[in-house]
């Protein structure tokens, strides 16, 4: 638990409906924000699965619907200017995002600058949004991202191989549709990275420096959720259990680090991505391991509490021994799935750790890391990976 608490704020803007079959209750959610005209936000892949066509058929011809789905992975904010433009031609007022982060990411602000002046650019960081957007049904087909929940869209500049983030409550969508049905065809190395996303910020949130009780919580709940069933639901695809867990699992997660932040994984993920085109899940997956080991001396309870929930014996050990026993956990479960990339299967050199971890210097997730580190030591955590 956390000791010493004087305050904390925790706010969720976002109504959650979860339930197998749930997307057929989309007309109902649609009126129940005051929609008319319906976009409804995916990207190619959610198309070709034909999961685009299911949100359309569950509409039941009750909107007019237009489909957008010029989203690739990692967003470049072009996709939000032809979004909205396409938006703004069809009238539409709410927007329905489906797909992994990159989908909802854009239907998010999409919505946001239906109703607010300038350029998505113009509202990189934090709480720089004016205006409501229009309202957004999130309807997430990975278990990972968490974007149904948190204040946060992460899109790419291609041409300066950057990403920024647009952070503000009024950035979240209005309803988060959870089906868990519209998971089970996710590939099992795609459950996997994903998977390992949402660890991420549920371990991430839980140990850094802005962790309070009702985050702590949600992220014990997570953890708990992965540790039973990640391995299953990619050993065993079909096993609808599972499936439902590891959803409810990086919703809550998300719901955890909305008010937290996280840590230097993220904080390294970002430059990953927009340098050498790594998949945000891989990412995190490829550098927690050493994130948690140099991490270890800052939080030493909350890393042998992390042990125990990934089944770790623990009696006996000395309270370091028993952090300890977290990593190995971490190590064991990503040798289960079959994670086992580095960094120099996309090109990073040692001439690239500078400049990589130079970046992942300027991210706020560095300021609540529960371990302060130099340029040096973030050189070094790459360094081990690749």
């Amino acid at each position: 638990m956390t000791s010493s608490i004087t305050s904390f704020s925790y706010h969720n803007p976002t109504a959650i409906e979860f339930g197998w079959g749930a997307l057929a209750r989309l007309p109902e959610l649609v009126k129940s924000v005051a929609g008319r005209r319906v976009l409804v936000v995916g990207d190619p892949g959610v198309a070709k699965a034909g999961l685009v066509e299911r949100v359309v058929s569950a509409l039941g011809g009750a909107f007019p619907v237009t489909i957008f789905t010029d989203v690739e992975s990692d967003p470049d904010a072009r996709s939000v200017d032809a979004g909205v433009q396409l938006a703004r031609s069809k009238e539409c007022d709410v927007i329905v995002g489906i797909g992994g982060g990159s989908a909802m990411d854009v239907a998010k602000v999409i919505g946001v600058m239906l109703t607010n002046p300038g350029n998505i650019r113009d509202y990189n960081g934090m709480g720089k949004i004016g205006q409501p957007g229009a309202p957004v049904i999130a309807i997430p087909t990975t278990s990972g991202t968490g974007s149904e929940l948190t204040i946060w869209s992460v899109l790419s500049d291609k041409e300066k191989k950057t990403k920024f983030g647009v952070g503000s409550v009024l950035n979240c969508a209005r309803i988060a549709l959870l089906d868990p049905e519209l998971t089970m065809s996710l590939p099992p190395a795609i459950t996997a990275a994903t998977g390992i996303d949402a660890l991420t910020h549920a371990l991430e949130s839980y140990v850094n420096t802005a962790t309070q009780p009702i985050s702590e919580a949600m992220s014990e709940q997570s953890m708990a959720l992965i540790a039973r069933s990640l391995r299953l639901a990619v050993a065993q695809p079909g096993n609808k259990e599972a499936r439902a867990d590891m959803l409810l699992a990086s919703t809550i997660a998300a719901m955890a680090f909305n008010s937290t932040r996280l840590g230097l994984a993220h904080a390294f993920a970002m430059p990953l991505g927009s340098r050498f085109h790594i998949p945000h899940g891989l990412a995190n997956a490829i550098m927690l391991p050493a994130v948690m080991r140099f991490n270890l001396p800052g939080n030493l309870a909350k890393f042998a509490r992390i042990a125990q929930i990934f089944g770790e014996r623990t009696d006996g050990l000395s309270l370091r021994e028993a952090a300890e026993r977290s990593v190995i956990a971490i190590e064991q479960l990503q040798a289960d799935i079959g994670i086992t990339a580095k960094l120099g299967d996309f090109h990073m050199t040692e001439a690239d750790l500078h400049d990589v971890a130079a970046e992942a210097m300027l991210s706020g997730n560095v300021a609540v890391n529960p371990r302060k580190p130099t340029l040096e030591d973030m050189k070094a955590l790459l360094r081990a990976k690749l």
